[in-house]
């Protein structure tokens, strides 16, 4: 059965995103080797990625011309070759390659779950996140902490979210001064 892992770089003051859609310039605080390494051991575990429209929109646009420009090398052949669900009721089409459009997450996710063994990753998607947390559907929740207060934008945790005590899975600190926590239901 696979596992449902949220993965996010937030702010101290827990923003996961700026004012405008994909203003992330706080992840240059922490990206590094360490996290350049992560992220393909990640990658290397998963085999699905679950992202909400506007996420999907904005990776696919990125990671398909990565490739045609092989400016992302081994990282951007995965990212376009991996199986990926997007959760929307209103998209009609996903022409990324290896694409399949859910309409009702709540109910789909638990089924996908059932169907493999590799990870499944949901990257940023703040909308799609807080819903799954709501249907309490993650098994696994890493964040990394980027040393900055953003003071405004959006907020990976809104209101509404269950009270959930999560067990820590692993705390490390990297050189940039990112923290990075992993934690899973209790």
């Amino acid at each position: 059965m696979r596992k449902l892992i949220m993965w996010n770089v937030i702010t101290l003051d827990g923003y996961f995103e700026g004012e405008k859609n994909w203003d992330l310039s706080f992840h240059g605080l922490v990206w590094g080797k360490e996290l350049e390494e992560l992220s393909l051991t990640q990658l290397k575990s998963a085999d699905m990625l679950v992202f909400g429209a506007t996420t999907y929109k904005g990776m696919a646009d990125y990671w398909i011309k990565a490739e045609e420009e092989k400016t992302e090398g081994e990282i951007a052949k995965f990212m376009n070759g991996i199986q990926k669900v997007v959760c929307s009721s209103t998209l009609k089409t996903a022409d990324w390659n290896n694409t399949t459009i859910v309409k009702n997450a709540a109910v789909e996710i638990p089924k996908l779950k059932e169907q493999g063994n590799g990870d499944m990753f949901v990257f940023g998607s703040g909308n799609l996140s807080g819903s799954l947390l709501k249907a309490t559907l993650f098994d696994e929740i890493r964040l990394c902490i980027a040393p900055t207060f953003l003071g405004k934008g959006k907020l990976l945790f809104d209101q509404g979210i269950p009270n959930k005590k999560l067990k820590l899975l692993e705390s490390r600190p990297l050189t940039t001064g990112g923290v990075l926590l992993r934690y899973a239901p209790d």
